[in-house]
């Protein structure tokens, strides 16, 4: 018996020590490459990663004023976006090129724990080191906004950040986005911007019950998160009947081919994506064109 209670033992704490290990937040994925940051270069990132649609201060007219405070309803619970702005008391004013990367990419805050994945940073993680260095210069350059957001509004068990550690195990891919050499230089810059800044995979795709990305449904559009509506499916199995010259006037003034005019949260994707050059808009529709039809996921 008592060689089967320390068994029971050794088993257990093999257990919850693995569980610890597992729920520890994580760096060490992220490639340690300083570049010096070029804010001039930084506004592209920052307009391709629609940073102004999510940490725009509430009621705020100017789109570079980053206090945060915007509300996202989910299944889950409530999100509010936090304050980005260079605020020293209340933004990341005193943050450091590494600690920007590890919330950027890994979800680590500062205080070495979790972010929730409302943050896109399953996808974020896949930016090259020149952009995020780029993205911390001009984020650096804004106006500094005082105050912060509220706090999450989140119910057991989903509070529990330190379980974010078991969700990364399952969902946060670090495998980064490298050129096809069989395609052309159009293609490759368009899956960059689709798949890594402009994180088009976040809002377009269905979602399992943990909230991962269902790649069974990927770009393949879904329920809408907050429960109002659903999003498009952008595979070639709706998008087939659109020219890569729809594409790119949709995303330069929000005019589909039939004239309608789009509304809700895409509307402030193109706000965005019109700042950006025509060239990356093009090479969005170019690879947007390439993406092989998925059926849409059932109603519900």
């Amino acid at each position: 018996m008592r060689n089967v209670l320390i068994g029971l033992g050794v088993l257990a704490a093999v257990v919850l020590g693995g569980a610890w290990w597992i729920t520890e937040p994580k760096t060490g994925h992220i490639q340690r490459v300083f570049a010096i940051g070029d804010a001039g270069r930084g506004k592209a990132v920052f307009d391709a990663g629609g940073c102004a649609s999510c940490h725009v201060s509430t009621g705020q007219e100017n789109r570079l004023q980053l206090g945060g405070g915007m509300k996202f309803a989910t299944a889950f619970g409530t999100f509010y976006a936090p304050n980005i702005s260079p605020s020293v008391r209340d933004g990341i004013g005193g943050w450091s090129y590494e600690m920007f990367t590890n919330a950027l990419q890994a979800g680590v805050a500062p205080d070495g724990s979790h972010y929730y994945p409302a943050f896109p940073y399953t996808t974020f993680v896949r930016m090259k080191p020149q952009d995020v260095s780029d993205l911390f210069a001009y984020i650096r350059t804004l106006p500094q906004v005082d105050g912060k957001a509220p706090p999450h509004e989140l119910a057991f068990p989903f509070n529990q950040r330190r379980a974010l550690g078991f969700w990364k195990a399952l969902y946060l891919d670090t495998t980064p986005i490298v050129n096809e050499s069989s395609k052309s230089a159009e293609w490759n810059r368009g899956r960059y911007l689709v798949e890594g800044l402009s994180h088009c995979a976040e809002c377009h795709s269905a979602r399992t019950q943990l909230g991962g990305i269902d790649e069974n449904f990927r770009m393949a559009g879904g329920p809408n998160p907050d429960g109002k509506g659903r999003v498009p499916n952008i595979t070639q199995e709706t998008m087939g009947k659109w020219s890569k010259s729809d594409i790119v006037e949709v995303l330069t003034t929000g005019i589909t081919p039939d004239m309608d005019e789009i509304a809700g949260s895409m509307m402030e994707v193109v706000k965005n994506l019109a700042q950006l050059p025509k060239s990356d808009r093009e090479a969005i529709a170019e690879y947007i064109k390439s993406l092989p039809p998925k059926k849409s996921p059932p109603r519900t």
